[in-house]
This record gives C-alpha cells, sequence and structure tokens, in this order.
C-alpha cells in the first residue's frame, strides 16, 4: 500500500502547474506551495505540509464540509463554513506576510 502511495505521489510532482506569478514577477502568490502541500499529505508528512502551507488544514476540512452540506442538511452550516473561510484566508495571509519577513 505504501509503495502504491508513493509512486501515486511521485506522478502528481511530475505534473505540477508552474507559478506563473513567481516566474514573471519572481514573487510567490499567496497559492505558492499547495500543490506541494497535498503531495505531503498524500505521502503522510503532515509536519512538512504544514509548514509549507498552513492552510491545507481549514481548506481541506472547509471542501469536505462544503460538499457535505450539498447532500446533507447540517445545522448551523452557514456558521461552520463562514468559519472554516476566515480561519482559511487568515492562515494563507498569515503565512504570505511572513515569506516577505
Amino acid at each position: 500500500m505504501k509503495m502504491v502511495s508513493m509512486l501515486f505521489t511521485l506522478h502528481i510532482e511530475d505534473y505540477m502547474l508552474p507559478c506563473f506569478t513567481k516566474k514573471i514577477f519572481g514573487v510567490d502568490c499567496p497559492g505558492c506551495g499547495l500543490q506541494r502541500s497535498v503531495a505531503f499529505l498524500l505521502k503522510g508528512d503532515f509536519a512538512a505540509a504544514f509548514e509549507i502551507y498552513p492552510a491545507i488544514f481549514t481548506i481541506i476540512p472547509l471542501m469536505g464540509f462544503l460538499l457535505a452540506d450539498t447532500f446533507f442538511k447540517i445545522k448551523h452550516a452557514n456558521k461552520i463554513s463562514i468559519t472554516l473561510m476566515i480561519s482559511s484566508v487568515v492562515l494563507i495571509l498569515t503565512n504570505y506576510i511572513l515569506k516577505f519577513i
């Protein structure tokens, strides 16, 4: 199972999209690191995923919650989704600002 996961992530890393903002302007964009973070998550390296892109741990639950909310009626769904969205944006912006310091 581990070998299959490793082969799968090796192929994902071969097809990652380049950041055009970084190529053109030489500066990271707020989304830089998201693809590599997902690859680390698939490998099971949660610490490296957090180090590269901390918002991954709020974006994945947000996407899962929004998907579940389309199929099931969830009480207080609006408050939960707004909380997850705000925490994702705060983490993305904080990480982006810290890259420049």
